[in-house]
């Protein structure tokens, strides 16, 4: 049996996620924020087949209540095959350009918080255990749009780059997940166009990376192509484009 935690659980591509591993019978325990929508989903993945579901409450930014989650997650599962961290929120980079502790905050949750459970979870990870954390495209180059967010995942995936590094003679494989725009509620007002996916196709993707034990998922694939493109664009070039 495949002992999973989940933490953002109950965002839209982490909840996809679960319900995939639901459906191999493999055993959750899901963090959140909210009680009530951990206990809903957790009834939903039941059944759906996950034999055991537990649930625990965590700020991902109370960096002091994060040994002692886990602690309980491995005590409730007897032991994690496999972490997926998928918390975040998606700033408003004018908000962030008016105010220092704004700007502070957002890069907290979708920065500093993520590499502090990181390095906790890599002092419990066994050999042929595996951290996915998903990241971002937005990591790969600062664009004015929304550089607060892009220098958040900038630093967790440089950050899961050195500690895929270290772990891996251990055996414990670090997945960097980096999605592109994805169809959620958290992305509702923006128009859809044709390079969004769905949760669901986000999901089976990153199943698929971490059965694969890759090191790196461009979800969709095709945002591999693209944003090698951004990236070599030179930079005296790319500050005249609006992206």
């Amino acid at each position: 049996m495949q002992k999973i935690l989940i933490i953002g659980a109950t965002s839209a591509i982490a909840e996809s996620v679960a319900r995939l591993y639901a459906a191999r019978g493999a055993a959750l325990y899901l963090v959140g924020r909210s009680a009530a929508k951990l206990d809903a989903i957790a009834a939903d993945l039941r059944v759906r087949g996950a034999p055991h579901v537990h649930n625990g409450v965590l700020d991902v930014n109370d960096v002091a209540a994060h040994g002692p989650l886990l602690d309980h997650a491995w005590a409730a599962l007897g032991g994690i095959d496999t972490v997926l961290i998928a918390h975040g929120t998606l700033p408003d980079q004018a908000a962030c350009d008016a105010s220092v502790e704004v700007s502070l905050r957002e890069f907290s949750t979708n920065g500093t918080s993520t590499i502090a459970l990181s390095a906790a979870l890599a002092q419990r990870l066994q050999p042929s255990a595996t951290l996915a954390v998903i990241s971002s495209v937005a990591g790969d180059r600062g664009r004015a749009s929304n550089y607060l967010y892009g220098s958040a995942k900038a630093a967790v995936t440089a950050y899961l780059s050195g500690l895929g590094q270290r772990l891996r003679p251990a055996g414990v494989n670090v997945l960097v997940i980096k999605p592109g725009f994805v169809d959620t509620p958290m992305t509702a007002a923006f128009k859809k166009g044709a390079l969004w996916a769905t949760p669901d196709k986000v999901a089976a993707g990153i199943l698929k990376a971490i059965d694969k034990r890759r090191a790196v998922a461009y979800l969709p694939g095709f945002w591999w192509a693209i944003m090698m493109i951004i990236k070599n664009i030179p930079e005296f070039v790319f500050r005249r484009i609006k992206l």
